[in-house]
């Protein structure tokens, strides 16, 4: 009977974690329009802000549902920007671009409007080494790490209320 009841509450657990992540996953289908519209590209972001000569820079923009380029002239090669709802694209800048303030300019394939924003190169050669620990997990990671908690949750209570079962026989 307690196994039941233990059965019952993970079984509710887990619905209630499926439904929770289902808006996540739905939120806006690959390939799908941007939301907002069609008014070229927005909120453009950089990551780092600052970065050395020869290092890789990330940069982001909404609006650019079928895809986009990024390029600077003379900073780094023209790039393309990933479709959907929010666009990335990965730049490396050159060895031998320029110190200082630099702009940089996003275009959608799907559009004429141009958007800018501006970044800054370091002097000299920034560490080579990999993203290591610097993102955290994402939404989907979270709960799928979740649900494996729960999972094995479930597993460990199965087993110990089958462990605890009296032997006929046995008082």
């Amino acid at each position: 009977m307690r196994v039941l009841r233990a059965l019952t509450v993970t079984a509710a657990a887990t619905c209630a974690a499926i439904a929770l992540s289902a808006p996540f996953a739905s939120a806006n289908p690959a390939g799908g329009p941007p939301s907002g519209g069609n008014g070229g590209p927005s909120n453009v972001t950089v990551n780092p802000y600052s970065v050395h000569q020869g290092s890789t820079m990330q940069v982001s923009a909404a609006g650019c549902g079928h895809g986009g380029i990024v390029f600077s002239h003379g900073n780094f090669p023209q790039t393309n920007l990933s479709a959907g709802s929010i666009g990335f694209a990965t730049v490396r800048i050159f060895n031998h671009a320029s110190p200082g303030h630099h702009t940089l300019s996003v275009k959608c394939h799907d559009n004429s409007l141009v958007a800018t924003h501006r970044f800054t190169i370091l002097d000299g050669r920034g560490a080579q080494g990999g993203i290591g620990g610097s993102l955290g997990p994402s939404t989907t990671e979270t709960a799928i790490g979740a649900s494996l908690v729960g999972a094995a949750a479930l597993g460990a209570g199965a087993h110990v209320m089958r462990r605890r079962r009296p032997i006929r026989g046995r008082a």
